[in-house]
């Protein structure tokens, strides 16, 4: 694949000494719709910012499409922004304001005329070329910041938390809509969120940040299904984490306890009798019953949380901490019930970290 962005060993200090970002690195391929995710304060904008040029590099490179764009001023590098407001003429009409960067560059008017009428088809706004933003939806004000964005043709449009300002039911459309229009174009999108649920729809890739650190990287499917870090498995959807102690290990297989209950998670190299394992489960890959089962976890359902398509319940096991179960639909129990919670080894994720976690 061919790298349209490369970050190496970027870094960023406002004060001497101090780092919000600090000797990162990363590539970023063409046509991809990837994510920075993280919580605010991270480092996220900033390096979006970085790559756009709107923030100046402390350390190290930024590349575009192969060339060192590290000092290249942000109007010559070959990427657009849309904010979070998306900062639309609020005086100018959706033609005029879709146009608006090709009439500083002095384009004739019958090719701004096609231009513009091939990039308002696109994102589904022929006919409001005479609206005034006021005049427009949330969404509809999105998809003309996106025109705006992608008539000037860039290789990369930068996106900082475009969708945050819509309404819930309006950001999940706009998540599958901005998804869809970015594989009918084909250009690179990098976008920055805290909301690991647009991560998860829209992205590609995910880049995970943590005090300027990337944390890990990878699909969707692989960061939710296998995290590599307490941290991330606690940040990427919900989790239930038990901090067991290997107890044996044989040829394939490393055999943990918590609480008394046996599980069984694939061997490591590294794997010691008496060291301690973060094992993982999802809410949605456990079984609660009323029936007692061997090796099942006991507790007391505490809270009952009905979501229409699901229930999620939050268990206390015996005061310790509180389990989270997830079950489709509705349930029978109530508050107060005692409940047996079923794990089965193939849904466990073993998490092992430096030191203790490992």
């Amino acid at each position: 694949m061919k790298t349209v962005v490369k970050l190496e060993n970027i870094s960023k200090s406002y004060e001497k000494g101090k780092y919000v970002i600090k000797n990162l690195s990363l590539d970023v391929y063409e046509g991809e719709f990837l994510t920075l995710l993280g919580s605010s304060g991270c480092g996220k904008t900033t390096i979006l910012r970085m790559i756009s040029g709107l923030e100046h590099v402390t350390d190290g490179k930024v590349y575009i499409d192969d060339k060192d764009v590290t000092e290249v001023d942000p109007t010559k590098r070959e990427v657009n922004t849309i904010f979070q407001n998306f900062a639309l003429f609020p005086h100018m009409t959706v033609y005029e304001n879709v146009s608006f960067g090709l009439k500083m560059k002095k384009i004739n008017k019958q090719e701004i005329k096609e231009r513009v009428t091939e990039v308002l088809k696109l994102v589904e706004l022929d006919g409001f070329e005479e609206r005034y933003p006021s005049q427009l939806s949330g969404g509809q004000q999105q998809r003309v910041a996106i025109a705006r964005g992608i008539i000037m043709n860039p290789k990369v449009l930068l996106l900082d938390e475009s969708l945050a300002s819509l309404d819930l039911k309006l950001k999940k459309m706009m998540q599958i809509e901005l998804k869809k229009i970015q594989k009918k174009l084909g250009i690179t999108f990098i976008y920055v969120t805290h909301d690991q649920d647009e991560a998860l729809t829209m992205s590609d890739r995910i880049i995970i940040i943590e005090k300027g650190v990337i944390k890990q990287e990878g699909s969707p499917k692989e960061i939710y299904e296998h995290p590599n870090s307490v941290f991330v498995a606690d940040f990427i959807g919900e989790s239930n984490i038990f901090k067991s102690t290997i107890i044996h290990i044989d040829e394939n297989k490393t055999i943990v306890d918590f609480d008394g209950k046996h599980f069984s998670i694939p061997r490591n190299e590294k794997d010691e009798i008496g060291k301690m394992v973060n094992i993982m489960v999802r809410p949605e890959n456990v079984t609660i019953s009323t029936e007692p089962f061997q090796n099942a976890i006991k507790g007391v359902i505490k809270t009952i949380v009905y979501d229409g398509s699901i229930t999620k319940l939050f268990v206390d096991n015996e005061g310790d901490f509180d389990l989270r179960v997830t079950v489709k639909g509705s349930v029978d129990y109530k508050e107060g019930d005692t409940t047996y919670i079923i794990v089965d080894d193939k849904d466990i994720v073993a998490i092992r970290e430096e030191n203790h976690e490992e």
